[in-house]
């Protein structure tokens, strides 16, 4: 794993994320994605600079493409992404963990100590 994976990891094993279980490296098809959340269908794709070439980037569309048409959805994000705003990933992977679902909502983020606000409905991260 990379270190952007790593740290994502960091925050999304042992379902600390909204209560969700991710796996790593988990086999769909013929792929292996970064991340994979079964219960929403949801896989997280991290992409390093490599994935700015022409080629790879046709190669990441086609694979996109083929996992979406098993009625998974992708998302992804970049190193830097990670790195630099972990937090607003993570925001971000909860919205589209609930975004097509018939689901419940989700837990809010577990919150670092002084981290909180407040909605109407309640206190997040």
């Amino acid at each position: 794993m990379t270190s952007a994976e790593i740290l994502l990891w960091s925050r999304l094993k042992n379902s600390q994320l909204g209560g969700l279980k991710f796996r790593r490296q988990e086999s769909i098809n013929e792929y292996i994605v970064d991340f994979y959340c079964p219960a929403r269908k949801l896989t997280i794709e991290i992409d390093g600079d490599v994935h700015g070439y022409d080629s790879r980037i046709s190669a990441d569309l086609k694979r996109q493409k083929e996992i979406e048409e098993i009625g998974i959805k992708v998302i992804r994000y970049t190193n830097s992404d990670v790195k630099e705003n972990l937090d607003g990933v993570l925001q971000n992977i909860l919205q589209e963990a609930i975004s097509d679902s018939n689901e419940p909502p989700l837990s809010p983020l577990l919150c670092k100590e002084g981290k909180e606000g407040q909605t109407q409905t309640g206190t997040y991260c």
